[in-house]
């Protein structure tokens, strides 16, 4: 089977062959997500309220006059502190930003872009969606226009184009011209990477396959196993072969070398040929498969199931589809990482979602069937966009440097496709009405489904920096389910904070049982502990995945081996 594209080539070849779409642009033009709207409705909100303005626009006349006095301070002392609080994003983080004129820059575009922030989210008279939704757009420009992004004002390119003699402005006007044709900034160096080769590369096998699934089991590498086995749930808004990296990354491996049976989900990439496909189809022809073939394979009437991302949202729909049913339930125990059920407060992804912004995506799904993943990766990287739009712009246009060979990154822009149908519903269904946390708020394969009749014991893991499943959001499921809970909030965000092997790990996080309760009182009253939560999960995972035995061949009678890992619908574009 030959290697994929790289994402960098896939997008300059789908983009290549994208006509220009003028409804869709007509569309934006009427702007559906509020950027111009939002922030005009807050700026109305304090004219309606003329003395508070006055305040206001007071407090940051005395900001500023703090950042005039550090100037001051400046000609006079060698390095004084700042007043200004600097952003933890690493725009301004080289001593050179502390020389007199540049700190005066950089305290002055901080100072007014707080202010302006905090402005447009406390604005009088207006809703809290749209005020939300004025700070995050005002961001953007702010953001934008950081003194960072610019030539002349960022002491730090203009003293590498010093230095080497002009190199770097050269090779960054090389890079721009690059990054016209290929329609975006581009985050990663992906010529190191091959899927298949030095990344997905666990042994094992394709054992089951379905026009929207691959499940696959890996080898083992010890001659006995434990008897329960662990069906991973990928998402299907990336590929899987997050939870199988590099092998010094892999989750999969990991799990693996610890005397586990592996089975994980590989999502078909959909086209428009799948726009009726379901959030149902993805339950009944997916999540449940994967466990009936783990269940065949090792000869047992229980796995363990462990869900990721929208992975995870859709196991836990899926354990309460199951506990609804006179049938066994065929999970002794479950596993959700960095996963939302109450969408309540999903984090800054809730700007692009109210009944205007979902019409809008809905118009665009009936043209062409599906949504991009380039769209979605858009709209991800906007909400950390000084570290994953501007960062990069700078560091390749202004200081003419190589992108990072980085496999996560790799990862990240090796996007899927969702289907119509099922992504109308989940944005709909879930973010918009929120109706997975009601009792019976939804109906799926014909079963009202309960989150609260769940009664298998649950581990659960938060990252205190994630901006997609926001830990807090994420605990709520703790005091809906009917059983044990051990939360484990980890730190760093939603990708880095799971991928966190033991051997490398500079992290720590905290761990304990979890109920109905405050989550910062529950985490204030857990011991923190440095190094990965791998190592605490296989520590759970051991006291309750049963006796060793004799490890299971690949495949079974029924569920025959079909290929090699990683399958071919990994390597769809």
């Amino acid at each position: 089977m030959n290697a994929p594209e790289t994402p960098r080539n896939k997008a300059r070849s789908a983009d290549s062959a994208t006509p220009f779409d003028p409804a869709r642009a007509l569309e934006l033009v009427t702007d559906p997500f509020g950027i111009g709207q939002a922030p005009a409705a807050s700026a109305q909100g304090w004219l309606r309220h003329p003395w508070e303005l006055v305040q206001a626009w007071g407090a940051l006349g005395s900001a500023l006059a703090g950042v005039q006095a550090d100037w001051w301070r400046c000609l006079s002392e060698p390095a004084p502190p700042s007043s200004v609080a600097v952003d933890a994003d690493g725009r301004f983080s080289d001593p050179l930003w502390s020389l007199p004129p540049y700190a005066l820059l950089r305290d002055a575009y901080l100072t007014y872009t707080h202010w302006l922030e905090a402005s447009l989210f406390h604005a009088p008279g207006v809703d809290a969606p749209t005020r939300r939704r004025s700070a995050f757009w005002a961001r953007q420009w702010l953001n934008a226009w950081a003194p960072s992004n610019f030539l002349a004002l960022n002491p730090v390119a203009l003293q590498k184009a010093v230095d080497s003699g002009g190199l770097t402005l050269a090779q960054g006007f090389a890079h721009f011209l690059e990054d016209i044709e290929f329609g975006d900034v581009p985050t990663v160096d992906a010529g190191p990477f091959r899927v298949g080769v030095n990344l997905a590369n666990t042994p094992g096998a394709v054992v089951f396959r379905n026009h929207l699934v691959e499940v696959i089991q890996y080898a083992a590498t010890r001659q006995r196993t434990r008897t329960v086995p662990i069906v991973l749930i990928a998402p299907w808004i990336n590929k899987y072969y997050i939870l199988d990296l590099s092998p010094a990354k892999s989750l999969v491996r990991h799990l693996v070398d610890q005397g586990f049976d592996v089975f994980v989900t590989s999502w078909r990439n959909p086209n428009s040929g799948d726009a009726g496909t379901r959030f149902d189809d993805y339950l009944v022809g997916g999540t449940l498969p994967a466990l009936e073939v783990a269940r065949d394979i090792c000869r047992t009437p229980v796995v363990h199931a462990a869900g990721y991302c929208l992975g995870g949202t859709a196991l836990a729909a899926a354990m309460a589809w199951c506990n609804r049913g006179s049938e066994a339930v065929p999970v002794a125990h479950w596993t959700l990482l960095t996963t939302l059920t109450d969408f309540s407060r999903p984090g800054a992804i809730e700007v692009f979602l109210d009944e205007r912004s979902l019409a809008y995506l809905d118009r665009l799904m009936a043209r062409q069937g599906f949504l991009d993943g380039r769209d979605m990766g858009r709209a991800f990287r906007m909400l950390r966009a000084n570290s994953l739009i501007w960062q990069f712009a700078v560091q390749r246009y202004l200081y003419g440097e190589r992108l990072p060979a980085f496999d996560v990154l790799y990862w990240n822009a090796d996007s899927t496709r969702m289907p119509r149908a099922m992504h109308r519903y989940y944005l709909r269904e879930f973010y918009l009405n929120n109706r997975l946390v009601e009792r019976d708020g939804l109906t799926l394969a014909g079963r009202p489904i309960d989150l609260r009749r769940i009664r298998q014991p649950l581990y659960m893991v938060g990252t205190e920096e994630d901006h997609i499943a926001p830990w807090k959001a994420t605990f709520t499921l703790c005091g809906l389910v009917a059983a044990p809970v051990r939360y484990v909030l980890t730190t760093s965000g939603h990708i880095l904070g799971i991928i966190n092997p033991p051997e490398t790990s500079k992290r720590a996080f905290v761990a304990g049982a979890a109920g109905a309760e405050d989550p910062v009182a529950w985490q204030s009253r857990q011991q923190r502990v440095s190094g990965s939560w791998w190592k605490d999960w296989v520590e759970w995972l051991d006291e309750r995945c049963g006796p060793w035995r004799d490890a299971p061949a690949l495949g079974s009678a029924r569920f025959p081996k079909l290929a090699d890992a990683p399958g071919c619908y990994v390597f769809e574009t």
